[in-house]
């Protein structure tokens, strides 16, 4: 499988930057392999044979808790998010049509500038910035809720809680569904700020 981050990153083999990823060969795996378990249906693990599947592999990260669209959809979202359209595009591109094009509206609206958010912590409450509170529309209960936490995990971090956690659980998603979502955010965006760093060093 072509190497995801060389692909958005448009790294051509043996070019400077592939040259320079090569030395970060682990690095350069974890990120694939990473990107495969949340994203390929068919991926095996080293060492696993007959197709078991996804949901039984790295870090229980729960193929039957999340559908492959659910998860395309939040990764569209996120990418939308953080202004790469490559990325954006590339997530969506399994989606329905209209749910796709629902997707980026969403993220063109849920834009902002982060991280803010209210602190817990009284000696820290100084600190607290306010901005946007987004809340989706046009989207059905569950993959709304997932979009809205996706959005508090990139932009208001310091206000996850386990009532944010509530608000998931109330609409429908899994313990096990949770990890994963957050686990799907948490890639993009570090994919993401690789992709960008390498787009300026190229």
């Amino acid at each position: 499988m072509t190497d995801i981050i060389d692909q958005l990153a448009g790294i051509a083999p043996g070019s400077r930057l592939d040259v320079l990823r090569r030395r970060r060969p682990d690095a350069r795996e974890h990120a694939q392999r990473t990107y495969e378990a949340l994203f390929v249906p068919s991926f095996e693990l080293p060492g696993q044979a007959g197709g078991t599947s996804l949901g039984r592999g790295v870090s229980d990260v729960g193929l039957e808790e999340v559908t492959q669209a659910e998860r395309h959809a939040v990764a569209a979202f996120v990418a939308g998010l953080h202004r790469q359209e490559a990325a954006a595009a590339l997530y969506a591109a399994p989606l329905d049509p209209d749910l796709a094009k629902r997707i980026h509206v969403q993220a063109e609206a849920a834009r902002t500038a982060g991280p803010y958010g209210r602190y817990r912590e009284a000696e820290l409450a100084h600190e607290s910035v306010e901005g946007p509170r987004y809340r989706a529309e046009g989207i059905d209960g569950r993959l709304a809720a997932a979009l809205e936490h996706a959005h508090l995990l990139v932009f208001r971090p310091r206000e996850a809680s386990p009532e944010a956690l509530a608000e998931l659980r109330d609409a429908g998603w899994s313990i096990t569904g949770i990890v994963t979502l957050s686990q799907l955010v948490a890639f993009l965006t570090y994919q993401i700020r690789v992709v960008t760093a390498l787009g300026a060093l190229a």
